[in-house]
């Protein structure tokens, strides 16, 4: 992705997330010269990976398929310092911007639709250890109600309802046609590096064009900020 299409789409972000008066973090709305300001009394922010992030998994693509996020808390697994053992997003699907099949091995996740349109998503159970999509009925929990579907059909979220995705369920979603949805995430402790099984090989992080400066540091910016390479 052009660093210049990630700025337009945090600023958009930041506009949309106002629009519902949802309001995050201070860091947030640091510059990149702000990080430098700093110093450990904020390791926490680089070590859980917190902030912003969004992936076109690769395909060059992002509208049509992408995910904005903002991690605004997280733990650390094995970590005797970062002992949350939960995590909190906030994201944007756009209208039919795809989240690209995928599961997770050890993370159970609430995903909530915020507002906005409705949020559809498309389930089927892990066959085994392997990438493979099972063809056998899914069992979910819609706001404390089983939900028994085909595998594969529709599901629908209107704006207040959520849903519960337990480890090995796979799961694409996006927003309906027509509308933009604001999505909340509950879950245990995230690890983009060590949990996502996909169904078909993605990149998780962007490779970035750097056609003009960040206007806000992504997670994946901050970790080499960290490191002292940017």
């Amino acid at each position: 992705m052009k660093r210049s299409e990630i700025n337009r789409e945090i600023r958009l972000a930041e506009e949309f997330f106002a629009s519902f008066q949802f309001k995050l973090p201070p860091f947030a709305a640091y510059k990149p010269e702000d990080w430098r300001k700093h110093g450990s009394e904020i390791r926490e922010i680089f070590d859980c990976e917190l902030g912003w992030d969004l992936t076109d998994f690769g395909r060059g693509d992002f509208r049509r398929i992408g995910l904005l996020l903002f991690t605004i808390r997280n733990g650390k697994i094995n970590s005797p310092v970062y002992t949350k053992p939960y995590a909190e997003k906030i994201m944007i699907s756009r209208s039919e911007q795809v989240t690209l099949m995928h599961c997770h091995e050890s993370k159970t996740e609430d995903i909530i639709n915020r507002g906005g349109g409705r949020l559809v998503f498309e389930l089927f159970n892990r066959k085994g250890s392997a990438v493979e999509l099972d063809d056998t009925p899914v069992t979910v929990s819609r706001d404390g109600e089983s939900v028994t579907i085909a595998a594969g059909e529709k599901l629908y979220l209107e704006p207040g309802q959520s849903i519960t995705l337990k480890p090995n369920l796979f799961h694409k979603f996006y927003a309906e046609a027509g509308s933009d949805v604001m999505i909340g995430e509950v879950s245990a402790v995230n690890d983009d590096h060590n949990d996502n099984v996909f169904h078909e090989p993605q990149l998780r992080f962007p490779v970035i064009e750097e056609d003009e400066p960040p206007y806000r540091l992504l997670v994946s910016d901050l970790l080499l900020f960290s490191q002292g390479k940017k």
